[in-house]
């Protein structure tokens, strides 16, 4: 069996005394000094060449018994040229003979530091100002010295490499524009970039364990999303992106993001990038509600008014429109009432035509034409699965009228469940769609028309006093035609200017004697029923001139006239006469192209409604 020489050993423990509990730089230099001090030279270094390898830096400096700072110098002139060859060099005397550079130094011992590849690294040296005899003994406590910084050079070149290479990809993962995150199957956040932190609004304080999940809001839709995203995770299917709705942590907004997942090899931990898509979201919705509000708005041209303009010069209605020129420049409230056919809507869009809101929509809403249950979608709009039916997502009327006005013709009918939330998005100018939990703030002026008695209502518990007083910011009452007298002459001329060229006629006036039985009749229907009887006489006149006869008006004219003289002159009086007459003239036909709705200008299940409400029934004639 081959022994240990103790001298070898020695050599060993010096070695490993001297290294064991350190690395990387502190391991060099304490290597450095324990080869010069177990060989007994009084200088040594570790050094690495520069990339253009004709220069040299030290990592470790030696020199009579002491460390001294770190140094760079050429290679050419000096023994180190021959260790980048890759070969062992050693002078043992006389070296300044052969590199007068190296003035006072009288031997050198220099060995490459090879990576495992066979790269050369940089090298070890040992220099003195005696002669250092060539001997086996002292060339292998060199190589063995040599080895190991070799080795621990490899390593810190390996680390910085891996340092590297690691903050590369911090940077990258910090710096990207694409939002990442990395959370285990929880959703629980381990890491998250700069962009992620601020699409989510958090701080790097806040990411180590925040849970993913908790930025989805608890709606029907974004829930289920959620686990359908989650879903795709586990069956790999994710590679589309699936189109998630967030919450702001910093102030709770509203955020959409598409979002990719993958599970690691582990499958405990997820990559996890998305980009922000709010503004495509909301870009889009824009574009549905642009889309909606010009659906609408063709509908509306479609649809006939009763007049291009307001027609007449009485003093009750310049009245009536000196106040609207006053309410139109403010943003104020406007309740609208009067008798059914006094122009109401027309009063309305001139509100919002003189007004500063005049260059964005006037949304109208007829609540007595529309079932109670659909009034809240109505004007709120839906989410879709908000109810049965509701197989698509619906956008309001308010929405429609953002920006603009928003016109609700016969509030008085809206139910009071609704009537509480159209309280709420008055007073916070904001509403939430039907089955949605976001708040939609509004900018939106109400105009409202009712035909019936407010005040009345709110009495007798129908109307909510507080929801009144909100509406009845500026009153404005239309006065009925029969305190225009004035006014009908421009009327009955405007009105066959506008239907004798339609109908295929050419009609020059109307013959005094119908003007004044005009003029005499009461018109418990006002202006709708003057536009009707106007429209039948040109129909059925074949002269220039148009003569209406005393047949061609409703029979209650009698009645009206008798009312002036001291009968029952109340609104729901005159309305039941009106309807019971135009009922017996249609021998009490309520539908159809000959009923009474037709003439009235209602639909049949509001005529009915009315009928009720009066106490209407055929036994009373």
């Amino acid at each position: 069996m081959q022994t240990v020489d103790s001298s070898e050993l020695a050599i060993l423990r010096a070695l490993v005394e001297g290294t064991v509990q350190t690395t990387g730089e502190d391991f060099l230099r304490s290597l450095v000094r324990s080869l010069c001090t177990t060989i007994g030279v009084a200088n040594g270094f570790i050094a690495e060449f520069t990339s253009d390898k004709t220069r040299i830096r030290s990592l470790a400096f030696w020199e009579h018994g002491q460390f001294i700072d770190n140094q760079e110098w050429e290679l050419a002139g000096t023994p180190c040229v021959d260790v980048l060859a890759g070969k062992l060099c050693h002078y043992p005397s006389d070296l300044a003979k052969i590199f007068p550079k190296e003035e006072g130094i009288e031997s050198y011992l220099g060995v490459p530091l090879q990576d495992a590849d066979g790269q050369i690294l940089g090298h070890l040296a040992i220099f003195d100002e005696r002669a250092m005899p060539e001997e086996p003994r002292l060339l292998y406590t060199f190589k063995i010295f040599a080895a190991r910084a070799a080795a621990e050079l490899n390593r810190i070149r390996v680390e910085e490499l891996r340092q590297q290479s690691e903050q590369r990809y911090k940077d990258l993962f910090d710096e990207a524009p694409i939002a990442y995150v990395h959370e285990d199957t929880d959703t629980r956040f381990q890491a998250a970039n700069q962009a992620a932190m601020r699409i989510l609004g958090i701080t790097p304080e806040q990411v180590p364990g925040l849970i993913g999940s908790s930025f989805v809001p608890d709606t029907p839709e974004a829930q289920q999303r959620l686990q359908l995203a989650l879903k795709s995770i586990e069956d790999g299917t994710n590679n589309d992106g699936v189109v998630l709705e967030l919450r702001r942590r910093d102030n709770d907004q509203p955020i959409w993001i598409q979002w990719w997942s993958k599970l690691d090899p582990s499958r405990q931990y997820m990559r996890t990038m998305f980009i922000d898509i709010t503004e495509r979201v909301l870009m889009k919705r824009e574009q549905a509600r642009l889309q909606a509000q010009n659906l609408y708005l063709q509908e509306e041209i479609k649809s006939t008014h009763n007049f291009d303009d307001i027609i007449g010069r009485s003093p009750a209605l310049q009245s009536l429109l000196n106040q609207v020129q006053r309410v139109a420049q403010t943003d104020a409230s406007v309740l609208i009432q009067g008798e059914s056919g006094t122009g109401k809507e027309l009063i309305a869009r001139a509100i919002h035509a003189a007004s500063p809101r005049k260059n964005r929509p006037l949304i109208k809403v007829n609540c007595a034409a529309l079932p109670s249950s659909l009034i809240e979608s109505e004007l709120f709009g839906h989410e879709k699965g908000a109810f049965t039916g509701a197989i698509n997502k619906r956008i309001g009327r308010f929405e429609l009228a953002e920006g603009g006005t928003l016109f609700l013709d016969e509030v008085g009918e809206i139910p009071l469940d609704v009537q509480v939330k159209l309280l709420r998005v008055i007073q916070e100018r904001e509403f939430e769609r039907v089955g949605g939990q976001v708040p939609i703030k509004m900018d939106v002026r109400v105009i409202t028309a009712t035909n019936r008695d407010l005040l009345t209502e709110v009495a007798e518990k129908n109307f909510r006093e507080d929801l009144f007083y909100r509406l009845n910011v500026f009153p404005l009452t239309t006065p009925p035609l029969r305190e225009r007298l004035e006014d009908i002459p421009l009327l009955v001329n405007f009105l066959i200017a506008k239907f004798a060229p339609k109908i295929g006629k050419k009609i020059t006036g109307v013959s005094a004697q119908s003007m004044q039985r005009l003029q005499n009749y009461r018109w418990p229907g006002n202006i709708r029923e003057l536009e009707n009887i106007i429209e039948r006489a040109v129909i059925l006149t074949d002269t220039p001139i148009l003569d209406i006869g005393p047949e061609q008006l409703p029979a209650a004219a009698d009645a009206g006239v008798k009312n002036t003289a001291g009968g029952d002159t109340s609104l729901d009086s005159i309305a039941k006469e009106h309807i019971l007459s135009v009922l017996e003239q249609t021998r009490w036909v309520i539908e159809g192209p000959n009923g009474a709705a037709q003439r009235l200008n209602l639909k049949p299940s509001t005529l009915r409604y009315r009928m009720q409400k009066l106490g209407i029934a055929k036994t009373n004639r």
